[in-house]
């Protein structure tokens, strides 16, 4: 049974590492996903407290008009590992945002405790779970091994999303849909969310539009995974904790079989 198993795992390996068919876009043209080099990719990648500043500012200048992050709270933009926002300006931020209190009925600032607002329009997907959703997109249906192998996942889905539009459209039973070569099919119902030079950095990094996908890309797989950092760290502490252990058990049992074996080779 041990044999079957580790001969599925290693075909699905194999599987994984091959090339994977990439989805057929409108008129047979092969879904384009772009590898980016993220700084939080591989088990000692971590958060570029900056540039999750920026894709902040992104989605709240573009972004958040029509998607919302109701599962992350505005808390944890001042937690380590994350944008690093001091306490002032976490509340400073969340000042800008209304809630209604449910114990009045009337509009108030949100506060730190709250939430992200939800999306404004039925259509519009809540973004807190999108990267990690997509992180296994392009890899076999329920492995997830596309990351580790390939360094390709939900990051590099939402940065060609927002960044491959064709500048083509259609209408469609009412609707138009605008080209887009990384999204399934060709076609997709969002307009363009992103032109270059659309929001402006304190830090003066490059606001094109594959910059400002990178960052909000980045921001949302924080959004998505927020203790990312912190699970790596433990992760890395457990393997050299079995490391450790596994040497001292080797010297261990060095030193207790020692005498057995060298009387053996004695009597013989």
């Amino acid at each position: 049974m041990l044999r079957t198993l580790a001969l599925l795992v290693a075909a699905a390996l194999v599987t994984a590492a091959a090339p994977a068919p990439a989805a057929r876009a409108a008129g047979g043209a092969e879904r384009v996903i772009t590898d980016v080099a993220f700084s939080f990719e591989g088990p000692f990648g971590r958060y570029d407290a900056n540039q999750l500043q920026r894709g902040l500012q992104v989605f709240t200048e573009v972004c958040s008009g029509c998607h919302g992050l109701k599962y992350v709270p505005l808390r944890s933009l001042g937690d380590p590992g994350g944008p690093g926002l001091a306490a002032a300006e976490v509340r400073a931020y969340a000042a800008l945002l209304e809630i209604e209190d449910p114990a009045t009925g009337e509009f108030r600032p949100r506060q730190p405790t709250d939430s992200f607002p939800g999306s404004s329009l039925e259509n519009a997907p809540d973004l807190s779970l999108m990267a990690k959703a997509r992180v296994g997109f392009e890899g076999p249906y329920g492995l997830l091994v596309n990351p580790f192998l390939r360094g390709i996942g939900g990051p590099e889905y939402i940065a060609s999303l927002l960044s491959h539009y064709t500048g083509e459209e259609k209408e469609e039973a009412g609707s138009l849909f605008y080209g887009n070569a990384s999204f399934t099919g060709g076609w997709v119902a969002m307009a363009p969310p992103l032109s270059d030079g659309q929001v402006e950095f304190a830090d003066g990094a490059p606001n094109d539009v594959a910059a400002m996908a990178e960052d909000v890309a980045a921001f949302l797989t924080w959004a998505a995974e927020p203790k990312m950092m912190a699970r790596k760290q433990a992760g890395l502490t457990a393997v050299l904790f079995l490391v450790l252990l596994s040497v001292l058990l080797y010297l261990t049992n060095k030193r207790l079989w020692a005498p057995h074996k060298g009387g053996a080779r004695t009597g013989s």
